[in-house]
């Protein structure tokens, strides 16, 4: 796929709100960025998971097995999705597109295929296996720490907002067929 076509490119819409987004840096702001991408790495996820398994083990009323389950399941889902897409799709980083002179990069420089976030679609995922039952405030905060993450992304410099959408669509994605897979395997075993 080309970086200009429309359904990626959005009519150079992509590109302008990638420029905007990441023209604006201070310390604190890009400190703020580099510790919110560092949370929604997938290097973390194994942590995250095993937090969500000792909860719903502990506080099943709190957060349900099933919940914990549909995001382990959903992590090893996207773990094989996010590379193939990346790869099948290899649209180039910003920096690289855009050249290092206009893009701002925080932390490390990536060298993976751009598309789909792979950051998004685990934060994401999160907020889609994780907030079912859940109080309404704890929702929000797990919808809106995938935002963070999708949003440090482009600030950081590593993703244009095409690539954290496509991350955001595939992480929901995969946590509402899953939700649903399980759904269904416990309602067919009664």
């Amino acid at each position: 796929m080309s970086p200009d076509t429309p359904i990626y490119g959005w009519f150079g819409v992509n590109r302008a709100v990638f420029l905007w987004i990441n023209g604006f840096h201070a310390p604190w702001w890009d400190t703020i960025n580099a510790a919110i991408t560092f949370m929604g790495s997938a290097d973390r996820y194994p942590m995250w998971i095993a937090l969500a398994l000792v909860v719903s083990w502990r506080f099943p009323r709190h957060l349900p097995l099933r919940n914990a389950v549909s995001f382990s399941l959903g992590f090893v889902a996207t773990g094989f999705l996010v590379p193939w897409l990346k790869s099948a799709a290899a649209l180039p980083r910003p920096f690289v597109l855009l050249g290092q002179q206009s893009v701002t990069v925080v932390g490390q420089m990536p060298h993976s295929w751009s598309f789909p976030s792979g950051h998004s679609t685990f934060a994401f995922l999160i907020a889609a296996t994780l907030s079912s039952d859940l109080p309404r405030s704890a929702r929000i905060v797990l919808w809106c720490f995938a935002g963070l993450v999708a949003l440090s992304r482009v600030v950081v410099g590593a993703h244009f907002p095409a690539d954290v959408l496509g991350g955001a669509i595939v992480g929901v994605g995969v946590g509402w067929a899953v939700r649903k897979t399980i759904a269904f395997l416990r309602a067919d075993s009664k």
